[in-house]
């Protein structure tokens, strides 16, 4: 529930700042970059906009709900009061009240605090309070605009959403003087209103509700996420619906969704084109020149590249809990049964090593060169991540772009992670597992390989994949950072397969006449991916545009109407038609 209350005060904030903001920034074509009531002092270091985010360990005192819940959009940031320990964090961001500006040894306390550690404060109100601040020399963040709309600017100036460009009036202090104000600039996402950049976002609510409330009348999914992201800009993020269809477990726009196959892009590609940059991957190599096992193989000559167009001449799936005994697993976890496969149920240890991976390898192969979407391509390739790497794919690429990025929700079985209630529950598996299914993949291979595949097993929020797929629409970088080569990014986004739409991983718009994929208004350079719970994340280059919808299609069973009513394509025609009408 708090979550909610969150979620409506951070929307109902943002869009009195829009309003606000439009009428000074009426002249601003690229809409809302800049805070311009807002003052940051004490910078000459440029701690402001934060990075390095891999290596911090946050906490905001004293914050407002509005200021916290935007701050939680760019890290995992803790709230605590003052007086709390503050010993495990290594960077601390203090929204101050008028009460603690009048308390002199809580400011002489903050100094003590960042002799060692990062200290960030913030303040509104009117410039004598300001000058109570005189001897701190940590960065400040200051505006005398003490409305909501102020801290959702004030927060996103820190992490670099918004570009801080204001100036001091007049001399407030013996250390702040008239004309100080560090500009800073703008380097992550920002949260809008779609109004201040010329899109109608009252009408664009209103058809996106009516298509998904149609989704959740037609039984297509209980529940969805959606939102997109305009020229760097979050211009929607809304929740619909419920977890289930009999319980009263509202949706919410910092739920974890299970992506399915959006693993594919969102973990393994992206792995790939990493390695790819740095020299140890050669998509032209085969699987036998990487792979010793795969090297006595009927597919050793297979190479890497037909591998990731779907080109490799596998079979489709190869339904692995089909084939488990009795004796594969147990109820209890034990040495010899460890791997959690779901609520009550063990799988014997390497049973992946054992019998699946040498059942891939064994499977048939027919003669590379046809275009047949295959899971196995993606086991493969997480398999030479592995090897040319030295470490799991799940820890490779939380610690080189999710936690760097500030995906803190995203991650192979979060059920390790984050309480059930963040969590939106998938099928209720009778067959397999039975159990109903919240944090444990869904695809019963990826669970199998303990609930981390190449191509399935990825959790993540929207929020954390509209970073992913603005790096990617950047060319690479994000957060002042370069995580891919420009070129790496559009090579395996363009279309490389003489035989199908796809790219070197990624999904692509169809070519096909009247298949109007994944959208009547994209445009041929779009790229992404969807996923059998009832995702998808596409990115317009043409259009610089992020449209993410997540859904569990798959809550109670296996819905076809997700697909039959065209639900994700329809929301992403109403974007591009709001957009487009600018």
């Amino acid at each position: 529930m708090r979550n909610i209350i969150l979620a409506i005060c951070l929307l109902t904030c943002v869009s009195y700042y829009a309003c606000a903001q439009k009428k000074q920034t009426d002249n601003h074509s690229s809409g809302a970059e800049t805070a311009p009531t807002t003052v940051v002092l004490n910078n000459s270091t440029s701690k402001i906009p934060l990075k390095q985010l891999d290596e911090r360990k946050i906490a905001s005192m004293n914050a407002d709900v509005t200021f916290d819940s935007l701050l939680n959009f760019y890290a995992a940031v803790s709230p605590i009061l003052p007086g709390d320990d503050v010993r495990e964090y290594n960077t601390l961001i203090v929204e101050l009240n008028d009460r603690l500006l009048a308390d002199a040894q809580f400011i002489e306390s903050l100094k003590g605090y960042n002799k060692t550690e990062d200290l960030i404060i913030v303040g509104k109100g009117s410039y004598d309070k300001l000058a109570k601040l005189n001897d701190i020399e940590t960065p400040i963040i200051w505006s005398t605009d003490t409305s909501r709309q102020a801290s959702a600017m004030n927060a996103q100036v820190i992490f670099g959403g918004l570009a801080a460009d204001g100036a001091l009036p007049s001399d407030v202090s013996a250390n702040f003087k008239r004309g100080d104000g560090y500009k800073t600039e703008k380097i992550r996402l920002d949260y809008t209103h779609p109004d201040q950049l010329g899109i109608n976002g009252e009408q664009l609510e209103k058809e996106i509700d009516a298509i998904a409330q149609e989704m959740i009348d037609g039984k297509a999914a209980p529940g969805a996420v959606v939102m997109a992201v305009k020229d760097g800009h979050v211009i929607f993020q809304k929740a619909y619906g419920n977890h289930y269809y009999d319980k009263d477990e509202p949706t919410d726009i910092y739920d974890i969704f299970d992506l399915a196959s959006v693993t594919k892009i969102a973990a393994t590609t992206l792995a790939v084109m990493k390695l790819e940059d740095e020299n140890k991957i050669d998509l032209t190599k085969t699987m036998g020149f990487y792979l010793e096992d795969a090297a006595q193989s009927n597919k050793k000559d297979v190479k890497l590249q037909d591998v990731m167009l779907h080109q490799g001449g596998f079979i489709p799936f190869i339904p692995f809990y089909r084939d488990l005994t009795e004796a594969d697993y147990r109820t209890d976890s034990s040495d010899a049964f460890p791997v959690k496969v779901g609520e009550n149920y063990y799988l014997r240890k390497n049973y992946y090593e054992d019998v699946m991976w040498p059942t891939m390898l064994a499977s048939k192969v027919k003669p590379p060169g046809e275009y047949v979407y295959s899971d196995i391509s993606m086991y493969v390739m997480q398999h030479v991540i592995e090897k040319q790497t030295g470490v799991p794919e799940e820890f490779y690429v939380k610690k080189n772009f999710y936690d760097k990025l500030g995906m803190y929700s995203t991650g192979f079985n979060p059920w390790q992670r984050f309480p059930q209630t963040r969590i939106v529950p998938t099928e209720l598996d009778k067959t397999f597992r039975k159990s109903q299914l919240i944090g444990f993949v869904h695809d019963q291979g990826a669970a199998m390989a303990g609930g981390v595949a190449g191509h399935a097993g990825l959790f993540a929020t929207a929020n954390d994949l509209a970073i992913y797929g603005q790096m990617l629409l950047n060319k690479g970088t994000y957060g002042g950072e370069r995580y891919i080569q420009a070129a790496t990014i559009e090579k395996y986004t363009a279309q490389f397969s003489d035989k199908s739409r796809r790219g070197l991983g990624f999904d692509r718009w169809s070519p096909e006449p009247d298949s109007e994929y994944p959208s009547k208004l994209a445009s041929p350079a779009t790229f992404g991916h969807t996923g059998y719970t009832g995702t998808c994340i596409w990115m317009d280059p043409e259009h610089q545009l992020v449209y993410i919808f997540l859904s569990n299609r798959v809550q109670p069973t296996v819905s076809p109407y997700l697909s039959k009513l065209d639900i994700r394509s329809r929301i992403m025609d109403a974007i591009y038609k709001a957009i487009q009408k600018k």
